[in-house]
């Protein structure tokens, strides 16, 4: 209320259950995702909290994971998605819905879709007319679909724009979405695949309003009102900015995009002239697979890092997830390399999602095979194009994209230089110490635990340090729980030993991924200060690296 202090509306208690993810159920009343972790096993249940502060009630339990529910226009139905280990949630979920009664009590709880195959169904929502909608990935593509009945409880899903580009997301956090719902039925929606657009369609007809604005690039959140749609959005020469969009009620003369509103940028965008424009491309990889990936070239000739015949050095980016994707946008970090002179080539290794179910699924017990042929044959695509020199290679990745850079290094010899931010050195470690959501993750990528306990072993890049023989550099946050810093610090022992030059900075008070302004860029001059020692060359403006070069070096 106006002039009154916040009061918590859940039990101000650490032991108590966790919410999330809260959508309108009544008029006094909110719906949300609890998890309760005091228990050995975690629980999460559906809950309405009341607004009064009364209290908190339950409404449904009994899957491992739940998410997104929500509230049709008129608050009589509910809808929420669920999974169960070792499922994640772009790999099998089931659509729910429920009735929801003047008791605020769910009555007829019933599985929608799901049930009978393996599919991923994100993103559930209603129209303004009280259509309910969820992206499905049964054509092979995260489509957006009408739910209609079928007779029984199993519902028939039509699809609304049937398309082969995704129209869905990974949803690693809750609240992810790609459309949004508009006042007069229609919705606003996200979709494409190396680049993507926002476009309003209407689910009763399939027609399309395509907008034509000038990005290529959103994050996973919108929201409407009115025909109002604001969105978080970027471009090759704008950084995530967020923008407002009226997209009207009728039909647009052609040509003629709406009128968009910059609310607020994410941060200062570097000068226009130094930003290198992304480049799709497709590489042919190893089984007869391609690789998809986008490469930035140099905007920086003027500094002397260039072959002679030339060619520049180029770095390549490996994103984490690994079920993710890198959009086509500026970044300050591409940027930053590529303003002095070295190539970026930001690889979409089969697992990424944005290419299909068939691309995503690439990766299912081949992580650390898939992803390091694709990132291989980047490296030597390169090479053969005349792009970039074989003895000036690098590569780059955080996390489980720190993974991917350590195999690459210990496995092949395509790369000259590599820098691991947080990256899994023992999957059999990670498999132990990560969190319920991931915990099953691995049984996908590498197997169930304990039959697969000898393919942890093999893909492990700490157990294979004797297959390195280029330089390595090491970012680590001090506090990670996710990938103990014991991990880095057993990789760099191990470096050590075997007489590479190598190091290993760790960040006091950072976690998994780094988030104080100055260990970012600090991480970012280490690791160019390192490729400059590499390729022998010296960036001018950053404090030069220490390198340990032997065993009898201090680290």
């Amino acid at each position: 209320m106006p002039g009154r202090a916040p009061r918590p509306l859940t039990p101000d208690v650490a032991s108590r259950p966790r919410f999330a993810d809260p959508d309108r159920l009544d008029d006094g009343g909110v719906v949300l995702v609890a998890e309760d972790v005091a228990g050995p096993v975690p629980a999460r249940a559906l809950v309405r909290v009341a607004l009064d502060g009364s209290g908190v009630s339950e409404l449904f339990r009994g899957p491992r994971f739940l998410a997104a529910p929500r509230t049709s226009p008129d608050g009589r139905r509910l809808a929420w998605t669920s999974w169960e280990h070792p499922d994640m949630p772009w790999q099998r979920t089931l659509l729910w819905t429920a009735d929801v009664g003047p008791d605020h009590r769910l009555r007829a709880v019933r599985v929608l879709a799901g049930a009978g195959r393996r599919e991923s169904l994100l993103h559930p929502g209603w129209t303004a007319d009280g259509r309910l909608l969820v992206v499905s990935d049964r054509s092979g593509w995260w489509n957006l679909h009408r739910v209609e009945p079928a007779g029984g409880d199993e519902a028939h899903l039509v699809p609304v724009l049937p398309e082969a580009a995704e129209q869905g997301f990974p949803p690693w956090t809750f609240g992810t979405t790609s459309w949004a719902a508009l006042d007069d039925g229609r919705v606003a929606l996200l979709h494409g695949s190396a680049t993507y657009g926002l476009d309003v369609v209407d689910p009763r007809t399939g027609e399309v309003d395509r907008l034509g604005l000038p990005f290529t690039a959103y994050s996973p959140v919108l929201a409407a009102a009115g025909t109002t749609v604001a969105a978080v959005a970027a471009s090759a020469t704008r950084g995530p900015t967020v923008v407002t969009v009226d997209v009207g009620t009728g039909p647009r003369p052609a040509g003629r995009p709406p009128a968009v509103q910059l609310v607020q940028a994410g941060g200062r965008t570097p000068d226009p002239a130094v930003l290198p424009v992304p480049q799709p491309v497709t590489v042919p990889s190893a089984g007869g697979r391609v690789v998809h990936a986008h490469r930035y070239a140099p905007t920086n000739a003027a500094l002397d890092v260039a072959h002679h015949d030339g060619t520049a050095p180029h770095v390549l980016f490996v994103h984490g997830g690994p079920t993710s994707q890198s959009q086509a946008a500026v970044s300050p970090e591409v940027a930053y390399f590529t303003s002095r002179g070295i190539g970026v080539v930001d690889v979409q290794y089969g697992g990424s999602t944005g290419y299909g179910r068939a691309y995503r699924e690439a990766l299912d017990g081949a992580w650390g095979v898939v992803d390091v042929e694709d990132c291989v044959a980047v490296a030597r695509w390169l090479v053969a194009d005349g792009l970039a020199p074989a003895d000036r290679i690098g590569i780059r990745g955080g996390s489980a994209g720190g993974f991917t850079v350590l195999a690459c290094l210990t496995g092949t010899d395509a790369f000259s230089a590599g820098t691991s931010y947080y990256g899994v050195a023992d999957l059999r470690a990670l498999a132990a110490d990560t969190h319920d959501f991931e915990s099953r993750y691995l049984d996908s990528l590498v197997g169930p635990l304990p039959q697969a306990e000898d393919v942890y072993a093999a893909r492990a890049p700490l157990n294979h340090v004797d297959g390195l023989s280029c330089p390595v550099l090491l970012l680590q946050g001090a506090d990670d729980l996710v990938v103990p810093r014991a991990q880095a610090e057993r990789f760099a022992e191990a470096l050590r030993r075997k007489g590479l030059p190598h190091a290993l900075v760790v960040f006091p008070g950072e976690q998994h991924g780094f988030r104080r302004a100055e260990n970012v860029a600090a991480a970012l001059e280490a690791e160019l200060s390192f490729y400059g020692q590499v390729w022998g060359f010296d960036p001018p403006g950053v404090p030069r690296l220490d390198l340990v070069r032997g065993p009898g070096d201090l680290p």
